[in-house]
This record gives C-alpha cells, structure tokens and sequence, in this order.
C-alpha cells in the first residue's frame, strides 16, 4: 500500500518538474497578457502622478497605523 503511494507522488512530483521545465508548451503566464490593451491608451505621455493631500486622503488606510474608529452615534437604551 506504501509503495503505491510512493509510486504515485513520485509520478507527481516527475509530471510537475517536465510542466514547469515547459515540456509541455509554455505557460499560460508566461507571456503578455493582453497586449492589445498597451495599443489602444491614448496619449499615455499625458498621465501624470500627483501625491494625495491629507484632506483627500482621509478613507485610505494607513500601513502600519492604528485602524481607524467607527463613525457610529451611539446612545443608552431606554428603560
């Protein structure tokens, strides 16, 4: 029973090295994915970055930083 189970992930493992080594054609991420994208931008000199003030940048999140509070009112239950 061991032998077998052996024997199959040995066959695995030998059937995974030839399809990453691409003996089996390349993969499908290997090469550009959808180049026709890259032909169709407009004028792509004319995007420009600009860096995001803190009034603008209220909702993103901060990396490293605390989470931020939840803006819910709350009030006590009533008796």
């Amino acid at each position: 029973m061991l032998r077998w189970l052996i024997a199959i992930l040995t066959l695995a493992n030998l059937l995974m090295f030839a399809l990453v080594h691409g003996m089996f054609g390349p993969l499908p991420a290997a090469g550009a994915r959808e180049p026709q994208h890259l032909m169709q931008q407009v004028r792509p000199e004319t995007l420009t970055m600009r860096p995001l003030h803190p009034e603008e940048a209220a909702d993103q999140p901060q990396v490293g930083g605390p989470a931020p509070g939840a803006k819910v009112q709350t009030s006590p239950l009533g008796k």
